[in-house]
């Protein structure tokens, strides 16, 4: 059994053109730049084209598509937030018990690991871009095929080196927008409306998409070179010289290009073994600290805590993740990914242990969004070998999501037993993940994606 490689592109001699067809994007990667820089005509041309100059003269491009790409993870905490302040009514008119209630919740995670797994292979052929518009319409439908993972890496290939983790923890951030925005409106709003109002972010996303660039790096596996050139050239802004990225992402394309299977025995190799480790294994921990749990419900948490207005507890703890999880986006790409995760974990254990509960979930909500929150995405989307990415990729958004679903089922039972035996547990897992980080995670601040591959050879 083996892998098939994402980097074999249109240069290959070999290929076919019906085999090159499959691999063109499913989305172009836009004209209107490649009209504002022909020059001369009227009309919408023209009009495009002076946008466009303001675009790229003031090189904001990669953070206006990072904004624009964000719509989905505020969708997918709208879902996450959409449990906590909905329990009591759902369980009322629906006739639930808490544990029908549980398997109700989990729902969206089971659409998430569906999503994970196909989505891998679909990003392979059509594109960055494609592949969020394909997981943003059954969203719209149902919230079933959330597959947000590619947003992180959609993000870490546009991203400029001294922005990737600033703009990666976007990210997160709209996740935490997004439970806010499902734990404020569920105060007044009805839950069968509430749901309704969930498909309005992918929907604004959808039209977005057209009008973003594909990913450089995608484009360049596809031997797309014209595009790619194009895609990276507005993303850096048009006054940049991009003669040394270009030159790099050449270089490690053509070097990806050299074998385009990768077999089961090859996993082994540290090239593929480590990245992968980490990758999994902080994507799994992150969920094994009982977060999803914690937040799907978090007014139940603050009822048990004796707190009368346990959904304005629950709205207060949404903002402090919201700040929270901002401040990360400023200090990723200054203090680095490998020091907040540290201080996360580290801040999370002795939370876990010492403190009460009514003050716990809101100092748990603050260490974790400082670090365990956004950058085990990023570094993800940082450190997987480019010929595995989608796959390995998906591989870890399965088990990030499956963990998820485990917490989020067993959450409300393990509280019913035992607030502080939970707490102990999740406590536990985060001294685990401590040393995990100190032992395995790289620092990835302030290196290119080449690089950073290239320490893993």
């Amino acid at each position: 059994m083996s892998f098939r490689g994402e980097e074999s592109g249109g240069e290959d001699g070999g290929r076919t053109a019906s085999a090159s067809d499959l691999r063109k994007p499913f989305l172009h990667t836009g004209s209107w730049y490649k009209m504002s820089s022909a020059g001369g005509g009227g009309g919408m041309g023209s009009r495009l084209g002076s946008s466009a100059y303001s675009l790229r003269d003031s090189s904001v491009s990669a953070v206006l598509c990072t904004l624009i790409v964000a719509l989905g993870p505020i969708q997918f905490g709208f879902t996450c937030g959409f449990s906590s302040p909905t329990q009591d009514a759902i369980i009322s008119d629906l006739g639930l018990t808490l544990s029908e209630f549980s398997l109700f919740g989990s729902l969206s995670n089971v659409g998430a690991m569906v999503g994970a797994i196909a989505s891998g292979q679909i990003a392979e052929y059509i594109g960055r871009k494609g592949s969020l518009m394909i997981a943003a319409i059954p969203n719209i439908i149902g919230w079933l095929a959330i597959s947000f993972a590619k947003v992180p890496v959609y993000i870490a290939e546009i991203a400029p080196q001294t922005m990737r983790g600033a703009l990666g923890s976007v990210n997160q951030l709209s996740v935490t927008i997004g439970i806010l925005l499902a734990y404020l409106l569920g105060m007044f709003v009805p839950w069968r409306i509430l749901s309704v109002l969930g498909i309005l972010p992918c929907s604004i996303l959808i039209p977005g998409l057209f009008f973003i660039p594909e990913s450089p790096r995608w484009l360049a596996k596809m031997g797309k070179m014209e595009d790619f050139e194009s895609s990276l050239q507005v993303l850096r802004g048009f006054e940049t010289d991009i003669a040394v990225e270009v030159n790099e992402i050449k270089r490690s394309v053509q070097s990806s290009r050299r074998r385009t299977t990768i077999r089961f025995a090859d996993i082994k190799q540290k090239r593929y073994s480590v990245p992968l480790m980490i990758g999994i294994g902080l994507l799994v921990l992150q969920q094994l600290s009982g977060v999803n749990g914690i937040l799907f419900y978090a007014a139940s948490i603050f009822k048990a805590a004796g707190l009368t207005n346990s959904n304005l507890a629950t709205f207060g703890l949404g903002v402090v993740q919201v700040v929270a999880t901002g401040v990360t986006t400023w200090l990723t790409d200054k203090a680095g990914r490998r020091l907040l995760l540290i201080i996360s974990t580290t801040g999370m254990t002795i939370t876990l242990v010492v403190v009460s509960v009514s003050f716990f979930v809101k100092a748990f909500v603050i260490s974790f969004s400082l670090g365990l929150g956004a950058i085990p995405w990023i570094i993800m989307s940082e450190i997987l070998p480019v010929n595995i990415k989608s796959l390995a990729g998906s591989v870890a958004t399965l088990a990030n999501w499956l963990t998820a679903w485990l917490i989020t089922m067993t959450a409300s039972l393990m509280l019913s037993w035992s607030n502080g035996g939970t707490f102990a547990i999740y406590a536990a897992v985060c001294a685990g993940t401590l040393v995990f980080v100190c032992l395995w995670v790289p620092e990835t601040k302030g290196r290119t994606l080449e690089e950073i591959a290239f320490s893993f050879r």
